[in-house]
């Protein structure tokens, strides 16, 4: 059984059905790519696995290391080791980054009564720091509160890299980000990743490709309204980047209107979805 599993998940917003019938696997030491033009549903499906209750699952499975992942509250998955890096992160104001992320380091290290000794923590926020080149005054600011773009992920990826989740999802940590943010957010990624020694997994969501020069995915899965149509290695992401998404969709049309029955189909190293 995989570490994160996804099983034929249908949800609505409303009356809205926005996934329909999506099935997906993450283990641990792995990096999954989801990629997907705007609309397509990748975010929803991030929204869900951090419990927003704004989505409504109506039919499907979420298994977190065996256990039901939708009924556990936000908090308990976030304490469990799931985390997300949010595509557009909240500012709290009034609160620094240093006590916010003191308070989550606490929670996430079983801390039920009292925070994390100061200098322990103060110990460790500068070694993430250090390691991942950010600067040390970003600590004293208030929650995303004036930051700019690449600051607010940049931001995203020292909270990753203290709470050490054994799943990290991260909904379009490139978005709005210039190239040279997109590499100091990647370099960050993969440092955590190597120093994780197998012991984290990843999925990546985004509709660009860039930041998958940097990171390179063991898995890419293509995701069209609501459903991932197919899969393949990382030469998928290099595909869609000279073909775009309409050449991956007419590959799908065509598989779709050979096979009769529903299921998988094995093409050019890729694996079509099929469903009817």
């Amino acid at each position: 059984m995989a570490d994160l599993e996804i099983r034929d998940l249908h949800v609505q917003v409303e009356d809205k059905v926005i996934l329909k019938g999506v099935s997906l696997a993450v283990n641990k030491g792995e990096i999954h790519a989801l990629m997907g033009p705007n609309g397509s549903g990748k975010s929803t499906l991030a929204n869900v696995l951090m419990g927003n209750p704004f989505y409504q699952v109506v039919r499907g499975d979420v298994l977190y290391k065996g256990e039901d992942l939708l009924a556990m509250a936000p908090d308990e998955r976030a304490r469990r080791g799931l985390f997300i890096a949010f595509q557009y992160p909240v500012a709290i104001p009034g609160v620094t980054m240093a006590s916010f992320l003191r308070t989550a380091v606490s929670a996430r290290r079983g801390y039920d009564r009292e925070l994390m000794p100061v200098a322990e923590f103060q110990k460790m926020l500068r070694a993430r720091i250090e390691e991942l080149k950010i600067d040390p005054a970003i600590t004293g600011r208030y929650v995303n509160e004036g930051f700019s773009g690449g600051e607010k992920k940049r931001a995203e990826i020292l909270q990753m890299a203290l709470l050490e989740p054994e799943i990290a999802i991260m909904d379009e940590t490139d978005s709005g980000l210039d190239i040279d943010s997109v590499k100091i957010v990647a370099d960050g990624v993969n440092r955590m990743f190597e120093a994780a020694g197998g012991q984290m997994g990843i999925l990546v969501i985004t509709h660009y490709s860039r930041i998958l020069q940097f990171i390179k995915p063991d898995q890419v899965h293509v995701m069209f309204d609501g459903r991932l149509v197919v899969s393949g290695g990382a030469e998928l992401a290099e595909e869609l980047e000279k073909s775009g998404y309409e050449g991956i969709k007419s590959q799908v049309d065509v598989v779709h209107a050979e096979v009769a029955e529903s299921g998988a189909v094995r093409r050019a190293g890729k694996v079509f979805w099929v469903v009817h």
